[in-house]
């Protein structure tokens, strides 16, 4: 399998189902088929697959994940930082 099929990152995948399903008409099923003949091993599961349509037909038409609550993946504390430097 060439390198640009694990490239393929959840944003292009999500386009990519959200163009079958809209433009082609293509059901969950055929979808997951395509997908996996065109990745193999790095396609998404079929039940990824028919969540992200279920998405779709609810409205949510975002191909990017939204940001979640929580911890920030990154801290900025300069005192921190000159506090093990000293």
């Amino acid at each position: 399998m060439s390198g640009k099929a694990r490239d393929f990152n959840n944003i292009e995948t999500r386009g990519v189902i959200k163009f079958l399903f809209f433009l082609q008409g293509k059901a969950p099923k055929e979808i997951h088929a395509i997908l996996r003949e065109t990745l193999g091993e790095h396609a998404t599961s079929y039940a990824t697959v028919k969540n992200w349509v279920a998405q779709f037909q609810r409205g949510d038409f975002f191909t990017c994940a939204a940001p979640r609550p929580g911890r920030p993946k990154t801290v900025t504390a300069p005192g921190l930082l000159t506090k093990f430097t000293s």
